[in-house]
């Protein structure tokens, strides 16, 4: 086998050499979410997952990020920690993955594409569970 068939049949089944769409980023969002343990599950059941291309500018400008390239991910809502009984009937909170963002980082570090959805996406679901850095990097190590 030559050098060029064997890179070649190392790629994904069904790779067209075209960057993975939306709906490819958010059905391994899905497959992310099922792997995280089964106690989280109930919790996020309300939180909405989308896809868009970047950021706009002032979801960037409100974070206080230059560069759309910089936001790969973001978490809307009220964390479960700051939450009250007396609340009721605000907007579901959101997750955010970037699609072009996240190619540019899966293209630049060379890990796989679904891992690094995953990562991400655990990255903003602990935030929704007011989780700090570490308690994230402990989650995606148990999922």
């Amino acid at each position: 086998m030559s050098d060029k068939t064997s890179k070649l049949s190392a790629l994904p089944a069904g790779w067209a050499g075209a960057a993975p769409d939306a709906d490819a980023l958010f059905a391994m969002a899905e497959t992310a979410l099922e792997t995280l343990p089964a106690v989280f599950r109930p919790h996020i059941e309300g939180v909405v997952i989308g896809i868009e291309e970047f950021a706009d500018d002032e979801t960037l400008a409100s974070l206080d990020i230059e560069h759309p390239y910089d936001l790969t991910g973001l978490y809307e809502g009220r964390p479960l920690t700051e939450r009250s009984i007396d609340q009721s009937g605000g907007m579901p909170d959101r997750v955010t993955l970037y699609r072009i963002p996240i190619l540019v980082e899966w293209i630049e570090g060379g890990e796989r594409l679904d891992w690094l959805v995953r990562h991400v996406l655990i990255h903003e679901i602990g935030h929704h569970f007011g989780f700090s850095d570490d308690d994230m990097h402990a989650l995606e190590d148990m999922a």
